[in-house]
């Protein structure tokens, strides 16, 4: 006998920490419809907020170091955000960074030592998932556009000073000699036609008219099963990727199910996209219009095109509307990176000793290059770490089963110090993170000194 639907209810129970969640039934591809009034819904929602969010602050607490420690000197693109300096993943007792990288993946899996924040990181309410903004974007978005972001189930679990800046810099290819267009706000409906009036086009300014206007959403829109207090229009693109960027809003893969074992999906940057041929973490779609298109039926309604259907779904016109959101999109720069050279190699009248010295290791022994080539580091492929060769798949994890991640694609390296956090699901909050775990995953043996020359390269791209 199968058990209820308990995780895809919006009404679902917080389970203890360490609780098994009931197993899904067969026919979970589907989100069900809401089976209590949205009052009852909401009611019990708004009682659990706190438990929810306790919980989640307590799995965050047990993996990571959460302080505020930024590098000296060293600030994002804008100019207005410090970067995070440190590795913040916890150790096991007793356990080192050398250490860990001097034992196989049979015998870290075996005795359990694979750090915990080095594994899927769940979403704050997995049963339920959705889009989770930060507070800053909430703000703005109430304040311009009178249009309510907020959760009333949930918040995000990331403190801001782990997050990108906000506003984040625009660049434009178009315009490189503008430096920063943003004027240092958020663009929105209300004032994105004063900000790029005279800078973009009227094909472009029409591209970021629809990126910039909401549609209905699996959890903010009309219907009974929203997670907004009032119906709603829905959300915008640049609600997630502020300015092109990204804020470190997240929801769940809308490419696997059952519930359980979607993975969390931070928001990546739409920066340098004119040259990415690979979109989607999972999809591999090969276009920014496929993108553009499909992710009205994926990002915004869960990949339900039922769902969809229900709430209102957007059906962009190719050839026009998709189009111009492309044009839009293919303009957006990296920010400048004064130390390198046009092929993207560090230019050595400006880089220190340690900065050159991690160029060589990224490019040889760390095997960073392997896969994240100069100028655009990537390679436009998908490839599988196969991370499970270090931990035992199959555990609950505050509903979410840790299952192999599979191949993901390859993200771009150029301003990676404006986009924490890193890898897909946000797991790793700062770069020394990243560098401590392609460490291990890839066996590098790195010495602490080969890591810092590495870390302070990063920070130049």
């Amino acid at each position: 006998m199968f058990k209820p639907k308990a995780l895809l209810l919006c009404s679902i129970a917080v389970l203890a920490p360490g609780a098994q969640a009931d197993p899904l039934p067969p026919d979970a591809t589907y989100r069900p419809p809401p089976t209590q009034p949205f009052s009852e819904v909401k009611r019990m929602d708004e009682q659990q907020k706190a438990a929810v969010m306790q919980r989640q602050a307590a799995l965050l607490g047990e993996r990571y170091d959460l302080a505020d420690r930024p590098l000296p000197g060293v600030m994002m693109s804008g100019g207005r955000k410090p970067v995070q300096g440190g590795a913040r993943v916890k150790l096991a007792a007793g356990m080192s960074w050398d250490r860990l990288a001097s034992l196989g993946p049979e015998e870290i899996r075996e005795r359990d030592l694979l750090p915990q924040g080095f594994r899927p990181l769940p979403h704050v309410k997995q049963a339920t998932g959705g889009q989770v903004f930060p507070q800053r974007q909430i703000d703005v978005i109430a304040s311009l556009e009178q249009r309510d972001l907020r959760r009333f189930d949930v918040d995000m679990d990331l403190p801001d000073h782990l997050t990108p800046e906000f506003p984040p810099p625009i660049f434009l290819t178009t315009h490189p000699e503008l430096g920063d267009v943003s004027r240092g706000q958020a663009l929105t409906l209300r004032n994105f036609y004063e900000i790029m009036n005279g800078i973009i086009t009227p094909v472009q300014m029409e591209g970021l008219r629809l990126l910039l206007t909401p549609f209905p959403q699996e959890e903010f829109n009309q219907t009974e099963d929203r997670k907004v207090a009032a119906p709603s229009m829905g959300v915008a693109c640049l609600d997630c990727h502020t300015n092109f960027h990204t804020n470190a809003a997240f929801h769940l893969t809308p490419d696997v199910r059952p519930q359980s074992a979607r993975f969390r999906l931070d928001t990546n940057s739409l920066r340098g996209l004119f040259n990415q041929q690979i979109h989607g973490s999972k999809r591999s779609l090969r276009s920014v219009e496929d993108f553009t298109e499909f992710e009205q039926r994926t990002a915004y309604f869960n990949g339900d095109h039922v769902s969809a259907t229900r709430k209102g779904v957007h059906l962009p016109d190719r050839p026009n509307q998709v189009a111009m959101m492309a044009q839009m999109q293919n303009i957006i720069d990296f920010p400048p990176a004064p130390k390198l050279d046009v092929t993207g190699r560090l230019i050595p009248e400006k880089a220190s000793a340690q900065e050159l010295a991690g160029e060589r290791i990224f490019n040889g022994k760390g095997r960073c290059a392997e896969c994240h080539a100069a100028p655009d580091f990537l390679d436009n492929r998908m490839h599988d770490l196969k991370l499970e060769r270090f931990y035992k798949v199959g555990k609950t994890v505050n509903d979410q089963v840790a299952l192999p991640d599979g191949p993901i694609k390859t993200f771009t390296l150029r301003g990676i110090k404006d986009s924490p956090p890193y890898l897909h699901d946000g797991r790793l909050p700062t770069l020394a993170d990243t560098v401590e775990f392609f460490n291990l995953v890839l066996g590098l043996k790195l010495s602490q000194e080969e890591k810092d020359a590495l870390h302070a390269y990063l920070l130049t791209l």
